[in-house]
């Protein structure tokens, strides 16, 4: 694709081109220079066997130690951005009070190193590790975590703010919530609907808050949020398939798009915790926090599609709610999968998403921030010279990408896409299980990095702006 005359998707001038990460999936160093404990670090500590293969934080991909050898490779393959996120438990060892001053010349230092690169750095401030000392007392079910968090946030703001242009306050904040408090496969591992609905709230009161924060110290840059929009298709257009799919969608995305761009929680959500008698605790002045502070910015994270019909039993008056009672799931015949991580390819959600921003959101300022493929056992793609062979993956980034087009050529307001992630890193528990990188890591060669194939076709996209 030397040839730029050969380039039949363009994108606009200044289009952000990158990848994402997070602090604890790719730091390690996680009991060094003064570095508290997270829920992470003390969760591998008592249940190792939660984790694939037994991997734990401490180890991941050391950007700690190569921050620098790998912002290069980032240039060299095209980044023009990149998201990151701070360690609140490096920054802050116990969650509240003393700064670490290791972590600030850190943090310091990357920043610096991306920007002398021409790499701007989208900074995240909470990426599903919640600092263990706040675990204590409820994590985000208490609201002294809400404030807290608030003080952390401003404290990062008033630290880096000076060079750091693109906040964003969490990273798919449904996730902490389904996997600590409903499904069971994030730390502190409870099944309990009521919790699940005060830490959704506290998240979103704790978003304002921030961006609130953000706005009082007039940085003039941006703060936004990360949502994983996943939609939801109806099996049919029956009106009780249809039905399924809105309340799935309201429970899954609308809790936090709605309040993060429009200041509001949707009315079907509120009506079904009122009637099934799940409201959280909400104080005044709350709801004029969540009204007057939403987004300049919206981070996409798509992966894959929800599929949704209406319940085909009635659910146990006895078993603990789920939003299951409202819905069940649906296996479309046929469709695409990816079989190493079990889940479906389908490249047009991502057009579906874009649409309904620009319809029903105001056309909010956007990007996608996250989309990308996790495959096992990717070292059989390995060719003579050591490169990974991973066609699939160019594949998968392009015909995402081409709806990403279409969108933009319809007037979507989208800017940029990242993809996860850079290098293979540490995926929670499944720890190196699937690797999603366009730089392989090897971990038994103290963590080589070797530049893939999809590292190398995306240098030139990002070179011509396009493919």
């Amino acid at each position: 694709m030397s040839n730029i005359n050969e380039i039949q998707y363009r994108f606009p001038e200044g289009f952000w081109w990158g990848s994402a990460a997070s602090a604890t999936q790719t730091e390690g160093a996680a009991n060094v220079d003064g570095k508290g404990k997270n829920i992470w670090d003390h969760w591998y500590e008592i249940e190792p066997n939660r984790f694939f293969d037994g991997v734990g934080p401490e180890k991941t991909s050391q950007f700690y130690y190569k921050y620098k050898e790998d912002i290069k490779l980032m240039k060299e393959i095209g980044h023009n951005s990149f998201r990151m996120s701070i360690s609140w438990s490096r920054l802050i060892p116990n969650g509240v009070g003393e700064v670490n001053q290791k972590a600030v010349e850190f943090y310091n230092n990357v920043i610096n190193k991306f920007i002398e690169n021409g790499i701007e750095p989208f900074v995240g401030l909470f990426h599903f590790d919640m600092p263990m000392e706040l675990q204590k007392i409820g994590g985000w079910t208490n609201r002294e975590v809400v404030d807290a968090y608030e003080v952390y946030a401003r404290t990062c703001f008033e630290l880096f703010g000076d060079r750091v242009k693109k906040w964003f306050t969490h990273n798919e904040p449904i996730v902490p919530v389904e996997g600590g408090y409903l499904y069971d496969f994030h730390y502190p591992n409870e099944v309990d609907f009521q919790k699940a609905v005060q830490v959704g709230y506290h998240t979103i009161l704790a978003s304002a808050k921030a961006i609130k924060a953000y706005r009082q110290l007039n940085q003039d840059g941006k703060i936004g949020i990360v949502l994983n929009l996943t939609p939801s298709y109806p099996r049919s257009q029956n009106p009780a398939d249809v039905k399924a799919s809105v309340l799935c969608d309201a429970f899954f995305n609308r809790s936090f798009l709605d309040p993060s761009v429009k200041g509001e929680f949707p009315e079907e959500l509120v009506q079904i915790l009122k009637e099934e008698g799940f409201m959280p605790v909400v104080e005044d002045g709350d709801m004029e926090i969540i009204k007057n502070n939403t987004i300049d910015i919206l981070g996409v994270n798509y992966y894959q599609p929800r599929r949704v019909k209406a319940k085909e039993y009635l659910p146990n008056p006895e078993a603990p709610f789920m939003p299951e009672r409202y819905f069940d799931y649906y296996a479309m015949p046929g469709r695409k999968m990816n079989p190493h991580r079990g889940w479906e390819i389908y490249e047009k959600g991502v057009y579906d998403i874009l649409t309904n921003l620009k319809e029903n959101y105001r056309n909010i300022e956007c990007f996608i921030s996250e989309n990308g493929m996790g495959v096992e056992g990717e070292e059989k793609f390995r060719d003579e010279n050591g490169i990974i062979q991973d066609d699939y993956r160019i594949e998968f980034i392009s015909e995402h990408l081409k709806w990403v087009n279409k969108a933009i050529q319809e007037g979507s307001n989208v800017k940029g896409y990242h993809l996860w992630t850079f290098m293979d890193n540490w995926s929670w528990t499944n720890a190196y299980k699937n690797r999603y990188g366009f730089v392989s890591v090897n971990l038994n060669k103290d963590g080589e990095r070797t530049i893939k194939k999809s590292g190398h076709w995306f240098k030139k996209v990002s070179k011509n702006n396009g493919f």
